[in-house]
């Protein structure tokens, strides 16, 4: 039978009709300070979304062959260790590897050794940067059609330490002999963008999308200024993204990002698609009733999913206090795996396309970070605005505004601000030291600090102990 004018029968109801019928329903409570409210963002945000939200709103789709995977990190301080471990976790589900790469001494053959990585997408993370090393990686991968994400972020590393890693001029010449080493390959990503300094120092959305895009652009900037076909080549480019609690809007920000990226790289009359690599927030996560870290963690990487995340690596529930271990690093991979194999998150990742909510809120997200980027590039671009602090001062006053938000109690965290078990006992579980850690050192620019929001009142409770 056909499905055609089932609901003919049924009058349209315009948004003043649901608006007006809402109203009635409220019995003289004002509709705007009741239902109405504003986020961190300076959005607005209604009880309902009609088409009429979305008549004027460019919507955004995912490419069609859009595929997420999961993804397992690994700490690669010796080679051999981590290869067992990424084999393991590659025979329980993992998809693809993110190695944390801490020094010189890495043995490529060795870590590689046995993971085929023509199948497997290889992501790593350098803690230093050095052209041997990415040579001997780049000569092991030879011949080989073998995805590799080499995520080298000079600018990060300046944001978080707050310097070079060697010098301006000594990074860049650095990174253009990378670029040109991998830009015939286009397997290899090179570039790297890491945005999730800005997600846990506290940063709304608006800024991490605005920093995030200015950030990427240092490095469109230098490449366009060294010859003018360096752009020419295939370029591509990961994008390093934290989502939070904010279910919707955390969806609406990574759509929102691929749209900036896109629109940005088509100023410059280039074609390039952006990977995102999507983690859960730092910020969020409590050293006391720990378990709901697990469900915290589970809705950011749901949202990371449906907001068009490639990779989502998960954290274990314990992260920020115990040292890697098998069981939470399992129970992280297998939240993974429940969401894509069990809750069908693989057939249905492009469900938040069309919804009226999410696509007026990725609209509302892109438009004020596009404002935000404009009056960054206006003001000198990013590196700029980074070496005259006013990026961290604007992050300082959005994580200012936040944390008060939680000290009364408007943003709860379920067990630690509000529903507090006083049996709880962590003191003595400590494995790693939870919280801000200063070491005062010379740097050339003010770091951006990570912190998250229940640490003052852990502290507290851990001296009460």
């Amino acid at each position: 039978m056909s499905k055609q004018g089932l609901f003919d029968e049924f009058p349209e109801v315009s948004a003043k009709q649901w608006k007006q019928k809402i109203q009635f329903d409220l019995k003289g409570a004002d509709y705007n300070e009741t239902l109405l409210w504003e986020s961190l963002e300076g959005i607005k945000v209604k009880p309902f979304y009609h088409a009429e939200d979305v008549e004027n709103v460019k919507t955004f789709r995912l490419p069609k062959d859009h595929n997420w995977k999961i993804a397992q990190a690994i700490f690669a301080g010796e080679s051999k260790k981590a290869n067992t471990k990424a084999i393991d976790c590659l025979k329980r589900g993992a998809e693809s590897i993110l190695f944390t790469i801490p020094n010189e001494n890495i043995d490529f053959k060795e870590l590689l050794s046995g993971i085929d990585i023509e199948r497997t997408p290889i992501h790593l993370d350098f803690k230093f940067l050095n052209i041997e090393s990415i040579k001997k990686l780049l000569e092991y991968t030879d011949g080989k059609k073998s995805e590799i994400t080499l995520n080298v972020d000079l600018i990060g590393n300046l944001a978080k330490e707050g310097n070079w890693f060697y010098s301006l001029e000594q990074d860049h010449a650095v990174l253009e002999e990378v670029h040109n080493l991998t830009s015939g390959v286009k397997e290899i990503t090179a570039i790297g963008v890491d945005t999730t300094g800005y997600q846990n120092a506290g940063a709304n959305m608006v800024q991490q999308l605005a920093y995030g895009l200015a950030h990427a652009n240092e490095y469109l900037n230098h490449f366009s200024n060294i010859t003018p076909n360096a752009l020419n080549r295939p370029f591509s480019i990961t994008f390093k993204v934290a989502t939070s609690g904010n279910y919707f809007f955390e969806i609406a920000k990574l759509r929102a990002l691929r749209w900036l990226w896109q629109s940005l790289t088509s100023k410059y009359g280039i074609e390039s698609n952006c990977h995102i690599l999507a983690i859960p927030s730092k910020r969020n996560k409590t050293l006391y009733d720990y378990n709901v870290n697990m469900l915290r963690t589970t809705s950011e990487c749901m949202s990371a999913i449906l907001g068009g995340a490639d990779t989502v690596a998960n954290s274990s529930y314990d992260a920020i206090y115990h040292k890697d271990n098998e069981f939470g690093e399992r129970i992280a991979r297998n939240q993974l795996l429940l969401l894509k194999e069990e809750s069908y998150f693989n057939q249905v990742s492009k469900a938040a396309e069309g919804t009226y909510y999410i696509e007026s809120l990725t609209q509302q997200l892109a438009e004020k970070a596009l404002e935000l980027f404009k009056q960054i590039e206006n003001s000198g671009g990013f590196l700029s605005e980074l070496k005259k602090g006013v990026i961290q001062r604007k992050i300082k006053e959005s994580s200012q505004k936040e944390q008060q938000l939680f000290n009364t109690k408007e943003i709860t965290l379920v067990g630690t601000n509000k529903y507090q078990n006083q049996q709880d006992r962590m003191k003595d579980d400590l494995e790693l030291y939870p919280f801000v850690k200063t070491q005062p050192r010379k740097t050339i620019v003010e770091p951006i600090i990570e912190k998250r929001l229940a640490e003052v009142l852990e502290q507290k409770r851990l001296d009460d102990e």
